[in-house]
């Protein structure tokens, strides 16, 4: 009995010290952030769009206790990751603030609403589209050469980390979003799968084209339960069966994207994160970790909290640690929190071929 704890013991001390190792080493590695509002921190408050989070009780434990237009009550997902590798956490794109030495730190380019496909969320108007992430993120690089030269710049670029999660919106916000949608009509779902990615592809093929060399690509969480989608679609609880049909279609076959494009280049671009398997175990049994529910929201209004957006005009619980869920779609920050830390010391059910640990271990090496 004595033994095993000594060795539970040495293990976390073992796991504390690499991340001590990591946290010492990996200081002043740029980190760059694309996709959509589950990652997004402040992009679209610079947008004419209704997909924000710029209003209370967005923020409320953000530590100026203020909305940032990140969807979360605070630290969303790349926050949590900068505080990680001991970074400062990175400015939105369209900030006035990201200028000068701040551009080295990294730029989140992620955008509430967007997907794969262009088509997706043209419900919320004005939001930037990966293509326009993607061609910021070239401009940014113009703008960091002229701070530091071109050739630093690519250093820059090549040895950062690059977090990209794309996939919910095109499902949420397009293929299910209204019975009879033009993609629904246009392809059956394992079809429509197949589409989007052999579109992901292009997509981070031109990441590893503009110089990415370290891309953790996550995968959808589980779409069907959602607060949204119980208030919708459950009877009991229960979650929505198409929408985790559609995940379960999709995060396998973006594994196997990922596979092919390591493969292809001949080393270890891409890194794949299971979301859906992260997002599960708290789902799937909330009390085990410190969750009373993981089907109500924090903030929102009619079944399960489910219902519209999270505004002034929402229940609001007043312990925003017990919930799984912050808003109707997104995780609290607690929840983030179990995410990011999977992402940082995840077994290879979560983290394929290896953890960021690992990698920013084996990086700091070379």
């Amino acid at each position: 009995m004595d033994e095993s704890k000594n060795q539970k013991g040495f293990v976390c001390f073992t796991v504390f010290i690499c991340l001590q190792m990591l946290m010492s080493q990996t200081e002043g590695r740029a980190f760059f952030v694309f996709g959509d509002s589950l990652v997004d921190n402040g992009n679209n408050n610079y947008l004419l769009t209704t997909a924000r989070a710029d209003a209370y009780p967005y923020g409320i434990d953000y530590p100026t206790h203020r909305p940032t237009g990140r969807f979360s009550n605070g630290l969303n997902i790349p926050d949590l990751i900068s505080e990680q590798i001991g970074s400062e956490p990175t400015l939105p794109y369209l900030s006035p603030q990201l200028d000068g030495e701040r551009l080295l730190v990294g730029a989140n380019f992620a955008s509430a609403g967007i997907g794969i496909l262009n088509d997706t969320g043209i419900q919320f108007v004005n939001i930037i589209r990966i293509s326009r992430q993607l061609q910021y993120f070239m401009q940014y690089q113009q703008r960091v050469s002229a701070l530091i030269g071109e050739e630093e710049t690519q250093r820059l670029v090549n040895q950062a980390l690059f977090l990209i999660t794309l996939g919910g919106n095109d499902f949420v916000n397009n293929y299910f979003l209204v019975p009879f949608s033009a993609r629904s009509r246009q392809f059956a779902l394992p079809d429509y799968v197949v589409y989007l990615i052999s579109e992901y592809r292009k997509i981070l093929v031109r990441l590893y084209e503009l110089g990415a060399r370290r891309v953790l690509v996550t995968g959808t969480g589980p779409l069907g339960c959602v607060p949204a989608e119980l208030a919708q679609h459950s009877r009991n609880g229960e979650c929505a069966v198409e929408l985790q049909r559609a995940s379960d279609l999709f995060n396998p076959q973006l594994v196997q994207l990922v596979n092919q494009l390591n493969s292809e280049i001949g080393s270890v671009i891409f890194i794949s994160a299971n979301a859906f398997a992260m997002n599960m175990d708290f789902i799937g049994n909330p009390q085990a970790y410190g969750f009373v529910t993981s089907k109500v929201a924090c903030c929102g209004q009619g079944p399960y909290n489910g219902i519209g957006l999270c505004t002034p005009a929402s229940n609001l619980c007043p312990n925003r640690n017990i919930y799984a869920f912050w808003d109707p779609f997104h995780p609290s920050e607690r929840a983030n929190r179990l995410i990011v830390q999977t992402f940082m010391i995840g077994s290879t059910k979560y983290m394929h071929p290896m953890n960021l640990s690992t990698i920013m271990l084996l990086d700091s090496r070379t």
